[in-house]
């Protein structure tokens, strides 16, 4: 049954009131602060596909909770369940078995098969972030973490309902391990009414449609959404686009950054994302499970951005991915070998699409911003209740820091792009939740990194913690070392920070949180990120610099010193602004496409491009366990060889590791296996 647009137009907005429907259902009904107040879950109905194969989500909400539905690749769990029955519902939340659905285990999924009349109809699908699913921590997220089986609750793909009955079993099983079960099991019921809403909502459509009109406008929204996300591709300069990030080593062994590489390929309406040379999978918690999965929806979260931020009411399903695949090679950081740790793949999932973003700079120069912050660290506190002594966990709060500047305005203050779909948690809910107090939270001063347009503020949030035996945790704390990047003569934005402040004593700076044990009455200051300047500094309007000192964004020394505007008594000094200007003028160069900072420049003039990825194929043939040891030691000797003055150029890479791998008794490198015929 072929459609019109104006069909096609009715049916895509009746599918989205359904999905906005089970979103504010979760919301209302979810018991934790991480739903109720971050609304960190989502809601979305997916095609039936074929035996299990080829089903695309067809409608998701995009003005509640987290908008990553889109490429969420379901087939895994289906072909897992085998045939669906009516009134059953399934959850899952083993990255390994759902075929990196679930990315990492406090991300539960729940789906229910809906009938009309005997035939499947298509899914509801529902996810949600449960606050505890056991682990070595509260939160169960602890980036130092290196094997899934520290990380808690690991639940294959089951049936938690069958025609319409709760398998006892399964529940008690799931609410064992969790140290807050009374709140997991009201999140889990607001699943459940979710899905119910789902079904009721489409045997209305169904009823009023006909079946064969409703399966074609499942059809038709998808082929429109990849219409019109072709149409966008269309318009960017066919060619291939480089670009590299890093997320910070602080948890591994070496303290090595972790490098994310993309060759970002338009061949007409096609995109092609090759993470080829991105590092290997490593010892820590922040490897992302995505299993190669083309259009996976924590590599694209760049690209659907960008379609969005051009067609801001574009057709929000998976057919905005059809286009684009994906490349990358098993055993790598964002595509894991079996139960890696990967509970604060946060971090990456931010990263990525800065990456991305990098890339498409190049492409679209006057399109994209400078980096955000590039962190959504969230940070949670676990406490024994002051009455009772039974265990507390709960979400602090999403610290996300500012969003780079624009090429035609400021960054956003205390937003970042790749991470607004977090909503802050109120002080009151958070005290009344918890025995903690929020003693500051504030914008930061000269974070945002200097330009034409500003790089948005970062945040200073500083808490207390009030009883003993306390434990922090925060995932995704990035950018303390490496800065947001500024674009086209635009400044890094500034790093973050963390420091302690104990009870009557001083103040010293603790660097990442990994677990945090805080003795009573401490108070925890984090500083965030500010995002990239875009643009020369020395051409903003000294009026916007001006304003920019009255509400507090910059200092007059930083209007000095980053903008060349001389600032007297309240108002702007124009000889003295139009000499500091002048003096810039004589001694300045060309504007660099990309600021990236003292200490990546000075990483990367130690350890250039081409040395890491000699490396990275030097060691590749390895199996994963054994590869970062191997890998580990060999960057240990080229290190010493830089130390004492050799040049290490990537040509004798391959033989410096026959060498390390004899005088140490490591296996030799293998060989590879030749291609299939």
């Amino acid at each position: 049954m072929k459609m019109d647009k104006v069909a096609v137009e009715i049916f895509r907005n009746q599918f989205e009131g359904v999905v906005e429907e089970m979103g504010h259902a979760i919301m209302r009904a979810g018991h934790t602060v991480f739903v109720k107040e971050t609304a960190d879950f989502s809601a979305c109905l997916v095609t039936p596909g074929a035996g299990g194969a080829n089903a695309e989500v067809f409608a998701a909400h995009s003005r509640i909770g987290i908008w990553l539905q889109v490429g969420w690749p379901v087939d895994d769990c289906l072909q897992a369940v085998g045939e669906p029955g009516e009134g059953d519902i399934y959850i899952a939340n083993d990255p390994v078995t759902t075929g990196g659905l679930s990315t990492h285990l406090p991300d539960i999924f729940a789906w229910k098969p809906i009938f009309h009349r005997g035939e499947l109809v298509c899914f509801g699908w529902t996810f949600i972030h449960f606050t505890d699913v056991s682990g070595m921590v509260g939160g169960s997220v602890a980036p130092s973490a290196y094997e899934q089986y520290q990380e808690g609750l690991i639940i294959p793909p089951i049936k938690l309902v069958e025609a319409g009955r709760m398998n006892e079993a399964a529940l008690r099983i799931v609410l064992a391990n969790t140290r807050i079960p009374a709140q997991n099991w009201g999140d889990l019921k607001a699943l459940l009414g979710a899905l119910n809403t789902a079904e009721r909502r489409v045997h209305q459509l169904v009823e009023k449609h006909g079946l064969e009109a409703f399966r074609a406008g499942m059809g038709g929204v998808l082929d429109y959404a990849e219409a019109q996300a072709r149409g966008l591709i269309r318009a960017l300069p066919d060619g291939t686009y480089t670009f590299a990030d890093y997320l910070e080593g602080d948890f591994l062994p070496d303290r090595r950054p972790i490098r994310i590489k993309l060759h970002l390929t338009v061949r007409g309406s096609d995109l092609l994302l090759d993470f080829s040379e991105t590092d290997p999978q490593v010892r820590a918690a922040l490897n992302l499970p995505t299993h190669g999965k083309h259009g996976h929806y924590m590599i694209v979260p760049g690209i659907v951005n960008y379609f969005r931020s051009r067609i801001p009411d574009i057709a929000y399903n998976s057919g905005l991915v059809r286009p684009v695949q994906v490349r990358i090679p098993r055993g790598t950081l964002l595509n894991p070998e079996p139960y890696a740790a990967c509970g604060a793949r946060q971090a990456t999932l931010f990263r990525v699409p800065e990456v991305i973003m990098g890339a498409l700079a190049q492409a679209i120069p006057d399109e994209i911003p400078a980096a955000g912050a590039g962190q959504g660290s969230i940070l949670f506190v676990a406490a024994p209740d002051p009455r009772t002594g039974a265990p507390r966990v709960s979400i602090v709060q999403p610290l996300v820091g500012g969003s780079g500047g624009r090429p035609t305005k400021d960054g956003t203050d205390g937003v970042d792009f790749v991470t607004g779909f977090y909503r802050n948690i109120p002080t009151e809910t958070l005290e009344n939740e918890m025995p903690v107090l929020v003693a500051r939270c504030a914008l930061r001063r000269d974070s945002g990194g200097p330009g034409r347009w500003r790089g948005g503020a970062g945040i200073e949030y500083a808490l207390t913690v009030i009883p003993p035996n306390a434990v922090l945790t925060s995932r995704a704390m990035e950018r303390y070392h490496f800065q947001p990047w500024g674009r086209d003569g635009g400044q890094p934005g500034t790093n973050g920070f963390t420091r302690l402040r104990e009870a009557g004593g001083g103040e010293r700076d603790i660097g990442k949180i990994d677990v945090l044990h805080p003795p009573p009455g401490a108070t925890v200051i984090i500083g965030t990120p500010g995002g990239g300047g875009f643009g020369d500094p020395f051409t903003r309007d000294p009026d916007l610099v001006l304003r920019d000192v009255e509400e507090g964004f910059v200092s007059p020394q930083g209007a000095e010193r980053e903008y060349g505007v001389a600032i007297t008594k309240g108002t702007v000094d124009a000889e003295g602004t139009a000499a500091l200007r002048a003096a810039r003028r004589r001694a300045g160069g060309p504007a660099a496409r990309f600021a990236l900072g003292p200490h990546r420049e000075a990483f990367e003039g130690r350890w250039p491009d081409a040395l890491q990825t000699a490396v990275n194929a030097a060691t590749a043939a390895y199996p994963a366990a054994l590869r970062d040891y191997i890998r580990r030691a060999l960057m240990a000797d080229v290190d010493r060889r830089l130390d004492a003055g050799e040049p290490v150029s990537p040509e004798p890479v391959p033989a410096l590791l026959e060498a390390l791998a004899r005088a140490q008794g490591l296996p030799p490198p293998p060989v590879p296996e030749a291609p299939p015929l």
